[in-house]
């Protein structure tokens, strides 16, 4: 799509983008040329996808090794009925497909791994973590600011959910988080549940700063962890500092994820 201009279809899908002066026709060309990383197609991903397809980025890399089951349904608004048994990635792809032909789909049926995160991560504008594990989510990080390449995190609990974004420069997930908790020490929504509703706000945020990087426009969370709470319908912003002892953004930074363990606390090797 680089250096064309917009077709009549385009000017006429995106005309209420391409009025705004934070957007314009050149904006809107740049998200069309934006490629963007999901990792989970799930209670986050699915409004992730749905909206960045909506906005015309024009290519989005989805990765999830799980299928459609039924219960899925009541939150993972991309997913219908029909999907049950169908690969998530493989129904994120033919419901974009569906909404917006600008949209291209690469479909992963595998779990992000130390494996092939870095040739996933590595020729993307964006990385939108919502993934549900923290092995996951401290490999994002970790091979994201390798490769110099921001991240929006979601997360979400019962009925609370919290956002930041992490951004070349700025604070990282291990600032925010220095140890990963023991597995099973945290809870996960098929034990605990959630309100099917809850995703859709905090995806729909983490699918706005997406859309804000690859814009250049207006301020990211970044150095800022964003929570709401559904039950007291409240926003609270919490500001967090880069570490210099951290060990992936910090003062003596790894320069590779070879160090790094991503079972237990996700800790790094001396």
């Amino acid at each position: 799509m680089s250096g064309l201009s917009l077709d009549a279809t385009q000017l006429d899908r995106y005309s209420r983008h391409i009025i705004m002066d934070e957007v314009g026709p050149e904006g809107q060309k740049r998200l069309l040329d934006g490629r963007v990383l999901v990792v989970g197609a799930g209670g986050l991903g699915a409004p992730v996808v749905q909206y960045l397809a909506a906005a015309g980025v024009g290519e989005l890399v989805v990765v999830d090794d799980d299928v459609v089951e039924r219960s899925n349904l009541q939150r993972q608004v991309i997913h219908a009925d029909a999907d049950v048994g169908v690969p998530k990635a493989e129904s994120a792809k033919a419901f974009v497909e569906r909404l917006n032909p600008d949209v291209t789909v690469e479909a992963h049926e595998t779990r992000l791994d130390r494996e092939n995160a870095e040739s996933l991560v590595a020729d993307c504008d964006a990385v939108v973590d919502a993934s549900d594990n923290f092995r996951t989510r401290y490999l994002v990080n970790d091979v994201a600011r390798l490769a110099g390449v921001p991240v929006a995190h979601g997360a979400i609990y019962k009925f609370e959910g919290q956002a930041t974004t992490l951004v070349p420069g700025g604070p990282c997930y291990r600032c925010l988080f220095p140890e990963a908790p023991e597995p099973g020490e945290v809870p996960d929504c098929a034990t605990t549940g959630v309100l099917g509703v809850l995703p859709g706000v905090l995806g729909t945020i983490q699918a706005t700063e997406a859309v804000k990087l690859l814009l250049g426009a207006g301020d990211p969370l970044s150095g800022r962890l964003l929570f709401y709470d559904a039950l007291e319908m409240s926003f609270e912003t919490v500001p967090y500092r880069q570490n210099p002892d951290c060990p992936v953004c910090g003062d003596d930074p790894i320069d590779s994820i070879e160090r790094v363990e991503y079972t237990g606390g996700c800790g790094i090797a001396d």
